[in-house]
């Protein structure tokens, strides 16, 4: 299987985790989007500084 890479526009580095398309969808912008999306390590900072408030109030939910 290959390695998955960053589904950032212009950005090829390796995949660090998966997100929520939906999420991610609000802090960038992708050509085609499923239901989860690969990011690099410098992305995925940048996913959790831009969605921090959306993840909390998500999580309030579980209780």
């Amino acid at each position: 299987m290959g390695k998955k890479t960053c589904e950032v526009p212009e950005c090829g580095e390796e995949s660090y985790q998966t997100v929520p398309a939906d999420l991610a969808s609000k802090v960038f912008t992708f050509k085609e989007i499923g239901t989860k999306v690969h990011l690099c390590r410098k992305h995925y900072k940048e996913y959790k500084k831009g969605t921090k408030n959306d993840r909390e109030l998500r999580r309030m939910d579980w209780v």
